[in-house]
């Protein structure tokens, strides 16, 4: 199997590096031209939690890529999800009716992939593990998390069993019938840390705020509630569990808060103690993915008459803060809280 990474940042560069290092036949496409240099000259490098480890590599940038006219296999999207479409449609005419492009991506874009590619030739793929990008070549590791993979109609397909096992030499890749159901679970908890990116705080230290807790629970019910008009049951992951805030009716507050403070002694003990948005924020200085991953659901509310007024406000937040109109403040979730305590909503 030749795999094409689109994108040999953080979840790229890691997924390629071990692929390589098992003897796959890896191929790393990605937009920084000191990043590719470095790749081809040192190979990439992994500085991870239990080891250290160099990965002899190829890697192009997209034109390069392009002039070689050579047919896709299989596609590793891994780019941001407000660069689904830009980074994937000049490889459209590479890819064959055979070809499968596989979104190892946060949000919803396996919708995006297959409107350029087909359902066909599309692959769901739920992945949670700590990675970043530090520089050309170089890539930090949190460590091994959650990654299933799945067919978007829900069948168990030999495409799907024969990447899982390639993925081994990374780590426990799984397979599974109800991929839109991580996807879907995983935005209800970006919900989540898109809150926390709202303040220069930890995202452990915005969780365990309980004066806030009812308003993060309800911003995250939100986004559980449009999953649950598209029909779909959101599944739990690496100490996230959908199923215990929604429906809001059925939550039991002392499991819901003895589940709240694993999910936030995980948050606290992790390498990246606070989120990639908080980052992309604070650091990078530049977009977030939030015009692809939350602006959608948004949309998809309102096909179902609903409204959701606390992301709608975060969403608007976030913005402001790209734009540099608006800055990191506790202030910023407790004016969501006071929109929250408007609608009279509490935890039952």
């Amino acid at each position: 199997m030749a795999i094409t990474i689109i994108g040999a940042g953080a979840i790229g560069g890691v997924l390629g590096a071990y692929l390589t290092r098992a003897g796959e036949q890896v191929v790393f496409c990605d937009i920084d031209k000191e990043h590719v240099k470095t790749i081809n000259a040192r190979g990439i490098t992994i500085e991870g939690p239990d080891e250290r480890f160099t990965a002899e590599s190829v890697a192009f940038t997209p034109e390069e890529l392009l002039l070689y006219k050579n047919k896709l296999e299989t596609v590793f999207l891994c780019v941001k999800a407000h660069h689904t479409k830009q980074a994937l449609e000049p490889f459209l005419p590479l890819l064959t009716s055979e070809s499968q492009v596989v979104s190892f991506q946060n949000g919803l874009c396996e919708r995006t992939i297959a409107s350029l590619v087909g359902e066909d030739r599309t692959i769901g793929c739920f992945v949670n593990f700590s990675a970043d990008y530090l520089g050309p070549g170089r890539i930090l590791y949190g460590g091994v998390a959650s990654l299933y993979l799945g067919e978007l109609n829900g069948v168990l397909s030999e495409r799907v069993l024969l990447l899982k096992e390639k993925l081994q030499c990374w780590g426990p890749a799984q397979l599974t019938d109800n991929i839109w159901g991580y996807l879907w679970g995983k935005m209800s908890y970006a919900g989540l840390l898109y809150a926390t990116a709202l303040v220069d705080e930890t995202m452990a230290g915005v969780v365990r705020k309980m004066d806030l807790r009812e308003t993060l629970l309800e911003l995250c019910s939100e986004i559980l509630e449009i999953a649950d008009r598209e029909g779909v049951v959101p599944l739990g992951f690496d100490d996230w569990v959908p199923e215990l805030v929604y429906p809001r009716e059925t939550r039991d507050a002392a499991k819901l808060n003895s589940q709240l403070e694993k999910l936030a002694e995980r948050m606290a003990t992790n390498k990246k103690t606070k989120s990639g948005i908080w980052r992309d924020l604070a650091v990078r200085k530049r977009k977030t993915e939030v015009d692809e991953q939350l602006v959608p659901i948004i949309e998809t509310a309102k096909s179902y008459h609903l409204t959701m007024p606390l992301t709608t406000k975060m969403v608007e937040m976030i913005k402001e803060m790209e734009e540099g109109t608006r800055q990191m403040s506790w202030d910023n979730l407790y004016e969501l809280k006071e929109i929250y305590e408007s609608m009279g909503k509490k935890i039952s």
